[in-house]
């Protein structure tokens, strides 16, 4: 007897047969569109299910999986789907809108958790209209046809953020031409260049049952992020910018477009007790394809060798993106520790430090980084973090007699730090900072500042600290040069823009610090400081009422107040701006002297104006390191107890 043909078929539908009930009206769907459907349920008895299978999932113009949580957890899924993406005519729907396995968020996901199951309803249209695209296009002449428009519809509930094709592209590749449907989105941008030597690094997804554990799945993503950023074949984008994807569901050229690299990096970590699943994947941001992707399930302790291992195999993937020219392996961690619970720790103050959301999180950070370096007193990193934890709460919260003992533990610390990590830039960085804005002295911040750009080239938060150092005591073009470097590296940090604008005032071009600063506020419209910026740029432009406007908009009272002290006053509202300086000393008090003498200046009262900067001085207010170049205190300047507060500055 001669074996029967094997059925023409045309789409062929994977799915775990826990979802079988689920299935059959998608099958019955398709079925009732004219289309030829395989699916296990057409199995004879005694039937070679791997040649059946492998015979219609070859031939099949379209294959439609149906992600779940059970068919997530199938080999047999995930093995037809891998076909189906391969031959680039993979439709998948989800289910219960669970998201789609690593190695299979390139492709948006049609979601049908909420669909009636009929002609007619938009998500089921959209399953047609992608299956017929696949059935027209051609398959002899083994040549792609170019991408062309299809109606398909976005799912209510898009993938996390690796739509990853194009605009808002369609889950849908074509069968043997290797070309993509796409739908197009109105002015979008680019990805980097081919060639581009590249990545950003996502946030990695936390899925452990405990929502607490982000803190560990993002600090992972940001230690691998570090060790690829120091790798100078390698232009790593920041973390503030890439974190701006944490929910957001963009597709790949969006992502990349925005954030200038050609590679995106995206991974997940389930904690589990004592062990760790971490996946990661390579994504090319031209494409949506994946170029790399692994996963490893390790003991906890295992973490700082997964760490080198990713970041040493993306490297080695670009490398053989980019035909072979040497980009290098990632760099061993530098300043980092072997203690998991050193890490853990650390992790947990990093993300209480980044909140900066009042002292409570910032002490709370201090706190953790205090636990770090209890278990492991030779973690440089931590050190340097605790540094800069210190200065902070000295500038911002501390009162005078408190505040002089934190600027010398600040020092300390940074000091500690560097001498454990001569090579970690964030040390160098960290003692600058220490030094320049808790101690107030210039002339020693400038080498481990300069220090700190040498080896953080790859780092935008070293750069833009070294920026801000360079403009306060006027080199503007090595503020200029660093600053601009930084908003490469991190074009979606407002305060990158921010600090761009204030680089420009401190060099006196008022005109050319307006547009950066909008640009932060159009990234980040609440930023404190940068409407009190833009208000001193147009007071420098003579532009007063603008100026008021924008002072009466700063959420920071002691920028705004100061400003608006200075402006009514030029404006002749005389008992408007003495009520603005007023309250300026009730809600600051000596926390505000430097602004309190800008103001007093501005007012031509000098013999007041310069007490105020000496008694700003003796506790240690660190608005003093704008001195060098404010305009607001100009017409202090000829003055002999000017010159000599600069000088004890190290500014002159």
């Amino acid at each position: 007897m001669t074996a029967e043909a094997p059925r023409a078929t045309t789409v062929f539908v994977s799915y775990s047969r826990d979802d079988r009930k689920r299935v059959l009206p998608v099958i019955q769907l398709l079925e009732a569109a004219g289309y030829a459907v395989w699916w296990d349920g057409l199995l004879a008895g005694g039937e070679r299910y791997a040649n059946t299978t492998a015979h219609a999932l070859d031939t099949a113009c379209a294959v439609v999986v149906l992600w779940s949580k059970a068919s997530v957890a199938s080999h047999w899924v995930h093995d037809e789907a891998t076909v189906g993406r391969d031959r680039r005519c993979l439709v998948p729907l989800s289910l219960d809108g669970v998201e789609p396995p690593l190695g299979f968020r390139q492709f948006q996901v049609i979601d049908i958790s909420r669909a009636r199951i009929r002609r007619g309803d938009d998500a089921f249209e959209a399953l047609l209209r992608a299956v017929a695209a696949l059935h027209a296009v051609p398959k002899a002449s083994g040549v792609a046809p170019a991408p062309t428009a299809a109606p398909v519809a976005v799912p209510a509930q898009p993938n996390r953020r690796l739509i990853l094709i194009g605009g808002a592209a369609v889950a849908v590749a074509v069968a043997g031409g290797g070309a993509w449907l796409w739908r197009q989105r109105g002015g979008m941008p680019d990805a980097a260049p081919a060639g581009t030597a590249s990545v950003a690094v996502l946030p990695f997804a936390n899925l452990s049952n405990d929502p607490q554990q982000a803190y560990f799945s993002e600090g992972l993503a940001a230690e691998v992020r570090a060790e690829l950023a120091r790798n100078p074949r390698l232009l790593v984008a920041a973390q503030a910018s890439s974190n701006r994807f944490r929910t957001r569901s963009e597709d790949a050229r969006t992502m990349a477009g925005q954030l200038g690299v050609a590679y995106l990096l995206d991974g997940s970590v389930r904690r589990a007790g004592d062990m760790l699943r971490i996946a990661a994947e390579l994504i090319d941001g031209s494409s949506g394809f994946s170029q790399w992707t692994e996963q490893f399930e390790r003991p906890i302790a295992d973490v700082f060798a997964v760490q080198d291992e990713i970041a040493a195999a993306v490297a080695t993937a670009l490398n053989a993106r980019l035909g072979g020219a040497a980009v290098g392996s990632a760099a061993r961690p530098i300043g980092g520790t072997s203690d998991v619970a050193a890490y853990d720790a650390f992790l947990r103050g990093r993300e209480l430090f980044a909140l900066g959301r009042d002292e409570a999180s910032d002490r709370g950070a201090l706190a953790q980084f205090d636990a770090a370096l209890q278990r492991d007193p030779g973690y440089g990193a931590a050190h340097a973090a605790r540094s800069r934890a210190l200065a902070v709460i000295g500038n911002q919260y501390a009162q005078a007699a408190e505040r002089s003992g934190l600027y010398a533990d600040a020092v300390a610390a940074a000091t500690r730090a560097v001498s454990l990590s001569p090579e970690l830039a964030d040390a160098h960085s960290a003692l600058g900072f220490a030094l320049f804005n808790g101690r107030l002295d210039a002339r020693a911040a400038r080498g481990p500042y300069d220090r700190s750009a040498e080896l953080g080239v790859g780092d935008a938060d070293v750069l833009s600290r070294f920026a801000l150092f360079c403009a306060r005591v006027g080199r503007f073009a090595d503020a200029r040069r660093a600053i601009a470097r930084a908003t490469t590296l991190d074009p979606l940090n407002a305060r990158a823009y921010r600090l761009t604008g204030e680089v420009e005032y401190a060099a006196r071009n008022f005109d050319g610090a307006i547009a950066p600063i909008k640009k932060a506020l159009s990234l980040s419209p609440r930023m404190a400081v940068a409407h009190a910026a833009l208000g001193f740029a147009r007071l420098g432009l003579q532009d007063l009422a603008a100026a008021e406007a924008e002072f009466v908009a700063e959420p920071s009272t002691l920028f705004g107040l100061a400003g608006l002290a200075i402006v009514r006053h030029r404006l002749g509202k005389q008992a408007q701006a003495q009520a603005a300086f007023d309250q300026l000393v009730a809600d600051h008090g000596d926390a505000g002297l430097y602004q309190q003498a800008q103001v007093l200046a501005q007012w031509n009262d000098e013999p007041r104006a310069l007490a105020a900067l000496q008694r700003a001085r003796a506790t240690g207010d660190a608005g003093l390191v704008y001195l060098r170049n404010d305009p607001m205190v100009d017409g202090l300047r000829q003055k002999p107890e000017f010159s000599e507060l600069l000088f004890s500055l190290g500014m002159a």
